[in-house]
């Protein structure tokens, strides 16, 4: 601690955002960089982090005219909050660090000069209180549970198709199960189902058959999506209370004539949710890639091998299991919760700290992996699909068939399958496929 005299503060502000500009690796994306953005203007907003209007309104004008700092996504611990990240967020509005203004990376002073949005010289206090929370872990969380959400939809959707691609039966979405272990993503799921698989000539057909039970990744879909959903639940309670908490060091509670420091920049409620968020979504792809093997299994689907007619010389979708499970492999890797880990900082004045940041980076490649193991596996479901016509699948399953096939063609002989894979994976991202179905079978839960 050290006291520093009246004619430095500006010097000292100035110096905070040099010293803790240290982040390196890739940069966030505008969407990523924007929500940061938006939400360190939201907790200065609430008028405890002693800056002036005029900072805040900088901040915002940046967003509202596109002037996006260049902010790499590795170098915080989480604790003092996203120190590093913000620090080059926060360089541009003194016309340092870079930044992106229409497309194009520049120096944060030209980007600022463009838009014609005046340079900050930052007073006492506001250095600190532009560095010092938990934003970046917080917008990157956020987002990646957005996706993660309709991701759940999107499951149920994808296993539905298998479902009836393997004559499945729906009497384990039965609601009287739900009823007796009433968790309620369980009961969501097993809703969902039933509405997809409506009118399914396919399950008709093999009503009455000697088989009683399906293997686990088809009868318990309700048990393991439903889980998902509920601590998806769980994550989205802590970053809406997150979002719109004062997380600066120290706080100024001016009304009350004290200003106290404390600990409110410490990410461990964060890291903990967005550990849980990495580990609930890599579940849904564990169980896709283990129903993806049941559709190219001969002796579990009732289909030809690798879901290919001319097995030998053609190696069908054989390889895309592979590909899902290396990227379901890889899931368990970044599943390992970083909140359990912490290193000293700072003279070991910063002894312990969350790791928030890196879990939120790290649930964010789970829920990207995710996505393109369902669109592996509705690549694979749609062709086993093929073989049971003139059968019609459930309305909803139908309609999912119809959007893939607009675009992917059946299999009729090897192609580079990296093609269809991504085609279905932009279905999914853009809500093309989600929006045809429940236009079909109805809204989703």
């Amino acid at each position: 601690d050290q006291v520093i005299d009246q004619s430095q503060i500006e010097d000292l502000q100035r110096n905070l955002i040099r010293s803790h500009s240290v982040g390196v690796g890739p940069f966030f994306d505008q969407v990523t960089t924007r929500a940061i953005m938006l939400l360190r203007a939201n907790v200065m907003a609430m008028g405890y982090s002693g800056v002036r209007m005029e900072v805040l309104r900088r901040l915002v004008e940046m967003i509202n005219k596109g002037i996006h700092p260049l902010v790499p996504e590795q170098g915080s611990v989480g604790a003092s909050g996203d120190l590093a990240p913000l620090a080059h967020l926060a360089s541009v509005l003194m016309g340092e660090g870079e930044a992106v203004s229409q497309g194009k990376a520049m120096p944060g002073k030209k980007a600022m000069g463009k838009a014609h949005i005046p340079l900050l010289t930052l007073k006492a206090k506001e250095g600190l209180a532009l560095v010092n929370g938990t934003q970046v872990m917080t917008a990157v969380g956020l987002i990646a549970l957005l996706r993660a959400e309709r991701l759940c939809k999107i499951a149920d959707i994808v296993g539905a198709c298998t479902l009836d691609a393997l004559k499945g039966t729906l009497s384990a979405f039965d609601p009287d199960i739900q009823r007796v272990r009433p968790f309620l993503g369980q009961k969501a799921v097993s809703e969902n189902f039933r509405k997809l698989g409506q009118r399914s000539e396919i399950a008709e057909s093999h009503k009455f058959c000697s088989k009683i039970q399906d293997a686990y990744s088809l009868r318990c879909i309700p048990q393991v999506h439903g889980a998902v959903r509920d601590a998806l639940a769980n994550v989205r309670r802590t970053l809406e209370i997150e979002v719109n908490s004062a997380t600066d060091n120290p706080l100024i509670f001016a009304e009350e004539g004290k200003i106290l420091n404390c600990g409110n920049f410490h990410g461990e409620p964060v890291a903990f949710a967005l550990d849980l968020l990495g580990i609930a979504v890599s579940e849904l792809g564990a169980i896709s890639e283990r129903r993806i093997e049941k559709l190219i299994n001969p002796a579990l689907s009732g289909l030809p091998p690798f879901l290919t007619k001319e097995g030998g010389l053609h190696s069908g979708l054989m390889m895309v299991q592979v590909s899902a499970a290396a990227l379901a492999s890889e899931n368990k890797v970044l599943a390992h919760p970083a909140s359990v880990d912490s290193i000293p900082t700072s003279a070991d004045k910063e002894d312990h700290v969350s790791m928030g940041t890196i879990a939120a980076r790290k649930a964010r490649d789970i829920v990207n992996n995710v996505e393109q193991i369902l669109a592996m596996e509705l690549l694979c479901a749609t062709q086993g699909l093929e073989f049971l016509l003139p059968l019609r699948p459930g309305i909803g399953i139908k309609e999912a068939y119809n959007v893939v096939r607009r675009k992917v063609p059946p299999v009729k002989g090897d192609r580079r399958y990296s093609e269809d894979i991504k085609k279905i994976d932009e279905m999914i991202k853009s809500g093309e496929l989600l929006s045809r179905v429940e236009k079909i079978a109805g809204k989703l839960n």
